[in-house]
């Protein structure tokens, strides 16, 4: 079972900061210089990087013949200098990162497998009653149709809104959306199901990381 012992309050809020930060800076960048190619390195750099790195512990051959034609890919768009190719390789991004998520969570639904909030429970937890296996199956489901929802208005909002719209969505409003259902299904569990033991947000992402580790888990390494 994973330490549950929370981090400081300062790096808690340094981390917030920074993320903020990011948000910001990415939809500037979006919106002034998408085509740049200082910008485009600046916007997927750093998930590339994460992806890379994880794939690369995990030695996942796979995930890094996909990273290395992705770089392909966005390397020839940027030497074409097509900002609408640009714009579109953005939204594929986004797309590209909840399709992956989806398949994280929806793949454990398959039968004979555990979802996958059912195996973090059983981390965390002593006991893993019927009642709370039924509600993190659910919960899987519910996360899986969320991160098929945020494609399908991703969409839209690229097809019906100008640029700056969506990439205000993309870099606010995306993670945000997901801070808000995590925060708000924490707060409904604890209210309408007490008889659960009791574990800190922080508890469940110590949880997701240690699963995430596990070789073929489907998670994703950080």
């Amino acid at each position: 079972m994973p330490s549950l012992s929370a981090p400081p309050l300062w790096r808690l809020a340094g981390t917030g900061a920074a993320a903020s930060a990011y948000a910001v800076v990415s939809h500037l960048l979006m919106v002034h210089a998408p085509d740049r190619a200082w910008s485009v390195a600046a916007l997927f750099g750093p998930l590339w990087a994460a992806v890379v790195l994880g794939a690369w512990l995990r030695r996942h051959w796979p995930t890094l013949a996909a990273c290395a034609a992705a770089l392909a890919v966005v390397a020839t768009v940027v030497a074409r200098g097509g900002v609408e190719d640009i714009h579109l390789m953005y939204v594929l991004q986004h797309a590209a990162i909840h399709v992956v998520l989806a398949g994280v969570f929806g793949l454990t639904l398959r039968a004979g497998r555990v979802p996958l909030i059912t195996a973090m429970a059983m981390r965390l937890h002593r006991t893993v009653t019927p009642a709370m296996h039924r509600y993190t199956r659910a919960l899987t489901q519910l996360w899986t149709f969320y991160f098929v929802g945020m494609i399908g208005v991703s969409v839209l909002v690229y097809s019906l809104a100008p640029w700056s719209w969506w990439s205000l969505f993309c870099n606010v409003v995306t993670p945000l959306a997901a801070l808000v259902l995590f925060a708000g299904e924490h707060a409904w569990r604890w209210s309408r199901h007490p008889e659960f033991e009791r574990v800190s947000p922080f508890g469940v992402w110590l949880a997701w990381r240690e699963r995430a580790r596990e070789p073929g888990a489907g998670g994703l390494s950080p």
